[in-house]
């Protein structure tokens, strides 16, 4: 099993840069960096951790892919994730190449967690409805798949409309880098694991043991080997006793979460959750 971080990387918490530094020397494997493009003063959607207003880092955030590349420069063997990245929101063909073109200066290191998106305030002024955020977001994904795996590539879809182009540079992931799709159990959320998808990136790790023979199952039912597929608790808070049940029942990466914050807050954090790696 692997071992990585997530911070909700603003513009007034630790460098990310710095981060990823200090969390490949401690011997994790990954850094993970969510996304909101903005997030609209309108409160139409309430939080989805429960509080009654949302945390100060949701408006901050930056933007992850740029973020990753600074983080990217400073290390050698990181794996440079998005948890959670928001196709829906994004125009496929720019997002294809900047994903591609990190893969590229990073040598391969590129994890592309993608989302449908909670929030209906945001969605909504990138022209998308909650209803159709999951249609969106698989078409946007498949069309970059199209775009980093072929010499000429297009895409046709309800959404997404793509002539035949060229588009360079190509990931040195090939035929691109491994998608992880997040959201709840179940089948919609399995169905499109299974057809475009990596593996599945679930927050924390709840009923994990209940839910990963679901989607195995539809793995099989489509003709793919439920092995190939990865499976990445994010955001956890963890335990020995955690981590040894995520290793039983089949994680492949367990995703720590650190606080949004400065580097006097964050470092202590790192060094407690590096004593949980195996050595």
């Amino acid at each position: 099993m692997r071992y990585g971080i997530t911070m909700f990387a603003t513009d007034v918490s630790m460098d990310v840069a710095e981060l990823g530094r200090e969390a490949e020397a401690r011997g994790f494997d990954s850094l993970y960096l969510p996304e909101h493009t903005h997030i609209p003063v309108s409160r139409v959607t309430p939080p989805p951790t429960g509080d009654a207003e949302l945390a100060p880092e949701y408006k901050r955030t930056l933007d992850p892919l740029v973020a990753l590349a600074a983080a990217a420069a400073v290390t050698e063997r990181l794996r440079l994730g998005t948890g959670i990245l928001l196709p829906a929101q994004r125009e496929p063909i720019v997002t294809a190449k900047a994903v591609a073109t990190l893969d590229h200066l990073s040598g391969g290191r590129v994890v592309l967690g993608v989302g449908f998106g909670w929030n209906a305030d945001e969605l909504a002024d990138h022209g998308v409805t909650m209803a159709d955020r999951r249609a969106v977001c698989r078409e946007h994904v498949l069309a970059m798949q199209a775009l980093w795996a072929d010499d000429i590539a297009g895409f046709t879809g309800e959404h997404v409309a793509i002539s035949p182009s060229w588009s360079w540079p190509k990931p040195v992931q090939r035929p691109g880098p491994p998608v992880l799709v997040g959201g709840g159990a179940g089948p919609k959320l399995f169905a499109q694991v299974v057809e475009y998808g990596a593996g599945w990136i679930p927050i924390g790790g709840a009923g994990l043991g209940e839910a990963i023979p679901q989607l195995h199952a539809a793995a099989e039912a489509a003709g793919r080997d439920p092995a190939s597929l990865e499976i990445v608790p994010f955001g956890s808070l963890p335990d020995p006793g955690k981590l040894e049940h995520f290793a039983r029942i089949g994680v492949t990466e367990c995703v720590f979460r650190v606080p949004s914050a400065p580097r006097d807050e964050v470092l202590p954090r790192l060094d407690e959750w590096a004593t949980l790696l195996p050595r």
